[in-house]
C-alpha cells in the first residue's frame, strides 16, 4: 500500500459499490481512499477497445435501468462529471419467430397501444402500481428489506414476488409475446424461472422500463465509474489503481470496507473471522457464469422484425417455455442448445461506440459455473434466427468465457457476475442471515460489495447502504 497518512476509512475495490462507499462516507467529512488492484477503476463499468481499434465495447455491464434508477445516483451530480445517459427509442423488444416482436417503450401508454385491450389491462394491472410509486417502491427494492417504511406497498408487491416468472407470467397472460417478455425480464436473475421469488426479478425490471428507462452510457459504462470517480476525488478522497490488497493486516485504517465476495473476504481476514462466520461465508452460493462476445460489424444487425432495430436491449430466446428450459438447463450444469441472450446495440444511439458506418454488439448467455465452453456458435445461430444474415456483416469478435471474467474481474467467481446466487435464501441471508448483513461481526470491517443487499446491478446501493451501517456503528452519524 502507497505510503500515506492514515485514513478514517479504506475500501478496497473501486467497483460502482465501492466508489458509492466512498462517496457516501466522504460527503460526512470523512478522509476516505480507494484501493484497486487494477490499473483502471471500474469493476463492472469499464469499456475497452476489445475487437479493434475505433470500437469501444463496454466489457461487463452495458445497459443500465438500476443505475437510471438507484435512489443514491439520482442524489449525486454525475452530469456535472461528464456522464450523460441516452435512451434508446425502445428499451426492450421481445424477438419471436415470423417476425413477431413484443416491443415495450419507456412510455407505458405507448406500449399498452400495440397490444389488445384486455393484454393491455392485464398488463397495466400488473406493473402501473409500481411504476406510479416508482421513488417510493425503488428505495424499498433497493434496500435491505429489513424494516420496508412502505408496508402495505411491499405486501401487494411480495404477493406477486414470491411466485415463481414461469407461474405469474403463465397465470397473468394470454398470448406468446407477453409470456415471453416477462420470462426474458425475469431470466435476469440467472434462476431457473421456476423457482419461487423468480417473478421479482420481472416485475422490478419490468416497472423500470417504464420508470426510468434502460439508458446506456455515452461513452461508454466506464463514464459511470468515472463520474462517481470524479465526484469522490472532488470531496476529498483518494484512489490508489495498481495496489492489490493480499491481506487486512496491510490496512492501516481502523475502518475498512470490501467490495468484494465472501470466499475473498475469507482469503483477506480469515484469522481475524469467528469460526461461526468464517463457515457462513465458505457455505456462501456462487450462481451460474456468463459467456459475452463483443462484436464489431460493418452495419447495423439486420432483425426481421423493424422495430428491434430500434431497441437498445433485446431478449433472444423464444417463447417462455424456451427460456425456461434454457435457464434450468444451465442451473443443471448443461449448456443450452437455444440458450436466452441477452442483447444490446449500442452503437445504434451512441455514435463514439465505433467508427462512422460502423457498429458495435454486446451479447451474452448463461452457462454453467465455471464453464470454459465456448458459445460463440450457438450464441451467433440464436441471432441469425431472429436476423437472418447477421453472420455475413461481423468483422471481428472478441469472446469471455467464465474464467476470462474471474480473471477480468475478481469479484465475478466462476463467472458469476452477480456476487452470488440470488435464489431466495440469499436474497434474504446475503451474504449470511443478519439484520445488518454489511457488517463483519466484531470488528470494524464491512462487506459493501453486491454479495449484500440489493444485489448485482450497476445502483451503488450495496455500497451505499455499507457507508449507512458504517458511519452509524462507527462515527455516530445515522442517515435518512
Amino acid at each position: 500500500m502507497p505510503a500515506s497518512s492514515p485514513y478514517d476509512v479504506t475500501i478496497v475495490g473501486s467497483g460502482p459499490n465501492g466508489l458509492s462507499a466512498g462517496i457516501a462516507l466522504a460527503q460526512q467529512g470523512l478522509s476516505v481512499q480507494i484501493l484497486e488492484a487494477k490499473s483502471t477503476i471500474g469493476g463492472g463499468t469499464r469499456t475497452l477497445e476489445l475487437t479493434e481499434p475505433g470500437f469501444h465495447h463496454d466489457v461487463c455491464s452495458a445497459v443500465h435501468p438500476t443505475a437510471a434508477g438507484s435512489p443514491f445516483f439520482s442524489t449525486l451530480p454525475l452530469q456535472e462529471y461528464g456522464l450523460e445517459w441516452v435512451h434508446p427509442t425502445h428499451p426492450v423488444v421481445h424477438p419471436l419467430d415470423g417476425g413477431e416482436a413484443f416491443v415495450a417503450s419507456q412510455s407505458l401508454e405507448e406500449t399498452l397501444s400495440r397490444i389488445s385491450s384486455k393484454e393491455a389491462r392485464l398488463f397495466k394491472a400488473l406493473f402501473n402500481p409500481w411504476v406510479e410509486r416508482w421513488p417510493d417502491f425503488s428505495k424499498e427494492v433497493f434496500g435491505t428489506l429489513r424494516s420496508p417504511r412502505h408496508i402495505t406497498l411491499m405486501m401487494k408487491f411480495g404477493l406477486l414476488a414470491m411466485q415463481s416468472a414461469f407461474s405469474l407470467s403463465n397465470k397473468t397472460f394470454e398470448t406468446e409475446a407477453l409470456k415471453a417478455y416477462f420470462a426474458g425480464q425475469a431470466a435476469h436473475s440467472i434462476l431457473p424461472l421456476q423457482q419461487a421469488f423468480t417473478a421479482s426479478f420481472g416485475l422490478v425490471l419490468g416497472t423500470s422500463v417504464h420508470a426510468v428507462g434502460w439508458p446506456i452510457a455515452r461513452q461508454g459504462s466506464q463514464s459511470i465509474a468515472d463520474a462517481l470517480a470524479g465526484y469522490f476525488t472532488s470531496l476529498g478522497g483518494i484512489i490508489h489503481t495498481q495496489t492489490e490488497v493480499q491481506s487486512v493486516d496491510d490496512i492501516t485504517s481502523a475502518v475498512v470496507l470490501f467490495d468484494v465476495t465472501p470466499l475473498q473476504i475469507v482469503q483477506l481476514c480469515g484469522k481475524h473471522l469467528s469460526p461461526g462466520y468464517h463457515k457462513q461465508l465458505l457455505n456462501f452460493s456462487y450462481g451460474a457464469g456468463a459467456f459475452k462476445i463483443d462484436y464489431s460489424l460493418d452495419e447495423p444487425i439486420p432483425w426481421t422484425n423493424k422495430e428491434a432495430r430500434k431497441a437498445g436491449t433485446l431478449h433472444l430466446g423464444g417463447t417462455l417455455e424456451e427460456i425456461t428450459a434454457s435457464e434450468q438447463a444451465v442451473w443443471d450444469g448443461k449448456h443450452p442448445h437455444n440458450p436466452y441472450v441477452l442483447l444490446s446495440q449500442p452503437s445504434v444511439f451512441d455514435h463514439t461506440r465505433a467508427p462512422e458506418g460502423k457498429h458495435t454488439l454486446w451479447a451474452y448467455c448463461h452457462v454453467p459455473h465455471g464453464s470454459t465452453k465456448d458459445m460463440s456458435s450457438v450464441i451467433e445461430d440464436q441471432i441469425e434466427r431472429f436476423a437472418p444474415g447477421f453472420k455475413d456483416i461481423i468483422r471481428t469478435k472478441h469472446s469471455m468465457n467464465t474464467a476470462d471474467f474471474q480473471s477480468y474481474n475478481a469479484n465475478y467467481i466462476g463467472g458469476d457476475i452477480n456476487g452470488g446466487a440470488q435464489y431466495v435464501k440469499q436474497l434474504i441471508g446475503r451474504p449470511v442471515f443478519a439484520w445488518n448483513p454489511y457488517k463483519i461481526p466484531g470488528k470494524s470491517w464491512y462487506i459493501c460489495s453486491s454479495s449484500t443487499p440489493p444485489g448485482g446491478g450497476v445502483h451503488g446501493m450495496c455500497g451505499y447502504n455499507a457507508a449507512k451501517s458504517a458511519l452509524h456503528n462507527e462515527f455516530g452519524i445515522r442517515l435518512v
